[in-house]
């Protein structure tokens, strides 16, 4: 089994920072893409950035030069590190990851989401 464990979410002011951390653990052979996506209340989940294996990365127009995605492959591990935070930036935020078990089985999996709250 694949689990994807977030952390890093909180309340903070307009302009502040926060780092979220995303770790995949399990039965785990290789992880190709991994993402962060958001969803606030009322609207539709949406990708904010994604980062591949060979660290190409994508974010969403509203967030280009706040926040960065980045990844530690020997732990597993996504970040997403965001400044200059807006309250526009209120939502759930969940990591994806895909990639192969060590069955070399393919997995897509979620985790249970980090909720960050943009408010003075």
């Amino acid at each position: 089994q694949v689990q994807l464990v977030e952390s890093g979410g909180g309340l903070v002011q307009p302009g502040g920072s926060l780092r979220l951390s995303c770790a995949a653990s399990g039965s785990i052979f290789s992880i190709n893409r991994m993402a962060w996506y958001r969803q606030a209340p009322g609207k539709e989940r949406e990708l904010v950035a994604s980062i591949t294996g060979g660290s190409n990365t994508n974010y969403v127009d509203s967030v280009k030069g706040r926040f960065t995605i980045s990844r530690d492959n020997a732990k597993n591990t996504v970040y997403l590190q965001m400044n200059s935070l807006k309250p526009e930036d209120t939502a759930v935020y969940f990591c994806n990851a895909d990639g192969f078990r060590r069955s070399f089985a393919p997995f897509e999996h979620w985790g249970q989401g980090t909720q960050v709250t943009v408010s003075s």
